[in-house]
């Protein structure tokens, strides 16, 4: 708060202006309250999502042009109100010519800037008549007009023109939308999931059609955030993930109320316009869904949601107990608490969060001890394993029973020695993933239900080797390592499916980057709907480990203590509690648990992975 209390210098001015840039405003509502402060009476609790409404009544609003700005001010003075908490820009507009001031649309999408952009006056015409002034910095990333986020380093140069209207010097040509600095970024925006459909063809034995997928954005957080987050969601899935999701909103649906908000029931009332009107109760409830896991994540009281025709009539209402069905993570599975490695003996053991000790599973790859292994991947219902051999040149599938037979390996490697087969993965539809890293033919394989055929999933404009994968539990996003040279990255694929001459076939597509900062990623676990954990370096830093959003946006969750070392992590997709962190470093297995520290788990150990 004291960052916004004090008003940045303008460049090239000597004087302050007393409000825009980190002034406060405080509306009469608050002023009034403070005025009448109770210094007698109950105390009570006041939640989360009830100080979220009393912090949006305070805004950081810009000053409009002083009389006889000069350009270079008045670009500057622009730039402020872009950043302050105005909700149509009506004070930025003041600033542009008449002609731009109903053209410029800010919503294009924006740039955002290590720093705020440097503001040079390059050129000048005519002193008396026009100017033209250079925006310079240094591009860390961009947000579409679908408010999707992408990392993107590049140098930005773009130019604003300026002219006399009215004896003032005014904005009449000037960039498409907005240009901040990462702090602007980070003061006005927030991220938000946003929740659709996966798209899954005939896979899945019939499981996609209530398998909800995050799709992260940024909003702008004081403005009003709960009807700013429906809307997004009525926009539709942002373009990355557009082609493996769907919406139940028929398209055209738009909300008829200007503003929504949560009432003292709990409930979230929202009429539809007249493309809604038709949809029967299956499809209503899976829009109130969406609704409710979008709303959710930014207010934390919403109990129901009630979607009404443009007249008032009710189409459907869907409360919290109703609607765990739709729940974004029931696909990862129930072992939000139960994690698995391999032992100094090379079988598998588990570990569950109240464990102080490892116990060996039940079968060929624990207790049985039919075969050695290298890594592990647990199914989701957690009564199937997967094992790559000691020697990475076999993949094993096998039920996790006392007896159980290890049968034949479902894939053998094909690049010798130094190469063999990644540790394999399952998603929440019960298909196995695994990558062979044959150095001549690299290649993704599938196999359906665990145990079917293994079917090679392209990956075209793959530049390197797969290193490493971890499949979501929606089954339409894949985090792989990728290695070239000495370089692993990370990268996010999106993984389509395409029916044809009888039968399916995938491909993972339109492969992004979402550690482009990282030099080095050594090691990756999924650890929420839009989340991951990643271990890696910048270039000459010392390793971290840290959360990171699928749009490769840092996650605003709280840092981790620090360890290096790490080979391997494990993070749970459950939201259901705050599951432990399990690591492979540096002498054993590591775990930290919520509101504790490391604790080594034991001095030998590897491969850590929770179910999936």
């Amino acid at each position: 708060m004291g960052a916004e209390r004090n008003r940045r210098r303008r460049a090239g001015s000597p004087r302050r202006r007393t409000a825009g840039f980190g002034a406060l405003a405080v509306s009469a509502a608050l002023l009034a309250g403070c005025a009448s402060m109770p210094d007698s009476g109950e105390v009570t609790a006041v939640d989360s999502s009830q100080r979220a409404d009393a912090d949006s009544q305070v805004r950081v609003y810009g000053v409009p042009p002083h009389k006889g700005e000069r350009p270079q001010e008045l670009v500057t003075g622009f730039l402020e109100a872009t950043t302050s908490d105005d909700p149509d820009y009506g004070t930025a507009r003041m600033y542009l010519a008449k002609g731009k001031q109903r053209e410029w649309d800010p919503s294009w999408g924006t740039v955002v800037l290590a720093e705020p952009p440097q503001v040079q006056v390059e050129h000048s015409g005519d002193r008396d008549r026009d100017y033209t002034i250079t925006l310079i910095g240094k591009q860390v990333a961009r947000i579409d007009a679908k408010h999707a986020y992408k990392p993107e380093e590049a140098s930005y140069k773009e130019r604003i023109h300026v002219a006399r209207e009215g004896g003032e010097w005014r904005i009449d040509r000037l960039p498409a939308g907005l240009v901040l600095g990462l702090a602007d970024f980070q003061r006005i925006y927030r991220s938000v999931n946003k929740y659709y459909f996966a798209e899954l063809g005939t896979s899945g034995s019939g499981k996609g059609r209530d398998v909800l997928v995050a799709d992260p954005v940024y909003l702008r957080k004081r403005i009003d955030p709960v009807t700013s987050t429906v809307n997004a969601l009525l926009d539709g899935p942002t373009n990355w993930l557009d082609p493996v999701a769907a919406t139940a909103f028929p398209t055209g649906t738009k909300v008829v109320d200007r503003r929504l908000s949560v009432d003292d029931s709990n409930a979230l009332r929202i009429r539809l316009n007249d493309k809604a009107a038709g949809t029967n109760q299956a499809q209503c409830l899976r829009m109130a869904a969406q609704l409710l896991y979008t709303v959710q994540d930014q207010s934390a009281k919403v109990g129901q949601v009630v979607l009404q025709r443009d007249n008032g009539s009710q189409l459907c209402s869907l409360g919290r107990e109703d609607a765990r069905k739709y729940a974004p993570d029931q696909a990862a599975g129930r072992g939000a608490d139960q994690q698995y490695f391999v032992d100094a003996q090379h079988r598998m053991v588990s570990l569950a969060d109240g464990d102080e000790e490892p116990r060996r599973v039940p079968g060929p790859f624990g207790a049985d001890g039919a075969v050695q292994l290298r890594s592990v991947g647990v199914d989701r219902s957690e009564h199937h394993a997967a094992g790559v051999a000691a020697n990475g040149q076999a993949l094993y599938v096998t039920r996790l029973e006392t007896g159980s037979a290890l049968g034949e390996p479902r894939v053998t490697a094909r690049g010798g020695a130094k190469a063999g087969l990644t540790a394999p993965s399952w998603d929440g539809l019960g298909d196995l993933w695994v990558a062979d890293q044959d150095p001549e033919r690299p290649r993704l394989l599938r196999l359906p239900g665990g145990t079917g055929t293994p079917e090679e999933v392209q990956v075209p404009r793959l530049d390197g080797r797969i290193t490493g994968l971890r499949v979501a539990a929606d089954g339409v996003r894949i985090a792989l390592l990728v290695t070239k040279d000495d370089r692993t990255s990370l990268k996010l694929g999106r993984v389509e499916r395409h029916a044809g001459s009888g039968r399916l076939s995938l491909s993972v597509q339109e492969l992004r980057s979402v550690a482009p900062r990282l030099e080095q990623v050594d090691a990756v676990s999924w650890a929420g709907g839009s989340r991951l954990l990643v271990a890696g370096n910048e270039q000459g830093g010392l390793q971290q480990l840290q959360y990171i959003d699928t749009d490769g946006s840092l996650s605003n969750t709280s840092a981790l203590p620090g360890i290096t070392g790490v080979r391997g992590v494990a993070a749970s997709e459950s939201t259901a509690k705050a599951p432990a962190l399990v690591a492979e470093r540096d002498g054993g297995i590591v775990r930290l648990l919520p509101d504790s520290n490391w604790k080594l788990v034991t001095k030998e150990g590897s491969a850590p992975v929770y179910p999936g």
